[in-house]
């Protein structure tokens, strides 16, 4: 076992766990983060996605040794509140059903509004293609991410402070 310090949604955190530990069961078991879920175990659905420096990455197969000073964000660090755009976007589409996979789609959808703030039909659909939804509400995430995407400004845009 080796110690490993983690920066996780803004804060530290200490595991004494085996290298090759992944690091959603690190999340889980030692730090009591269950909000990122597990799926499949070999990064095929998306359940266990994180943002790892802000890049959307599957917890399941990466090994805590590899995060290194990396910061991490879970989906209980995307908004102490709960309002970050995307998380509005997915109540206002009424998007969850199970909600098994939410998480996941939540920290997928919000690195690629992130590095994308206005992303195309296709766009969408490329980076989504990763998370698997098992109740089959595709069209509904679809339309949440074209939602939050107009929540949001463009990098280095400015908002007009013209009023009518």
């Amino acid at each position: 076992m080796a110690i490993y310090k983690l920066q996780i949604n803004g804060r530290s955190y200490q595991a004494d766990v085996e290298p090759d530990t992944p690091l959603l069961w690190v999340l889980r078991d030692n730090f009591g983060l269950v909000g990122t879920k597990y799926g499949c175990g070999i990064a095929q659905c998306g359940a266990c996605t994180i943002h790892l420096n802000g890049e959307a990455t599957r917890a399941c197969v990466l090994p805590v040794s590899a995060v290194g000073k990396s910061k991490v964000t879970t989906i209980e660090g995307l908004s102490a509140t709960g309002n970050h755009p995307v998380q509005q976007a997915w109540d206002k589409m009424d998007v969850p059903q199970c909600g098994y996979c939410q998480a996941g789609q939540i920290m997928t959808a919000a690195a690629l509004l992130k590095r994308n703030p206005r992303p195309s039909q296709s766009e969408i659909d490329d980076t989504m293609t990763g998370n698997l939804c098992r109740c089959g509400t595709y069209h509904r995430i679809r339309e949440a991410v074209k939602l939050a995407s107009m929540s949001t400004t463009p990098a280095g845009a400015t908002k007009s402070s013209k009023t009518r």
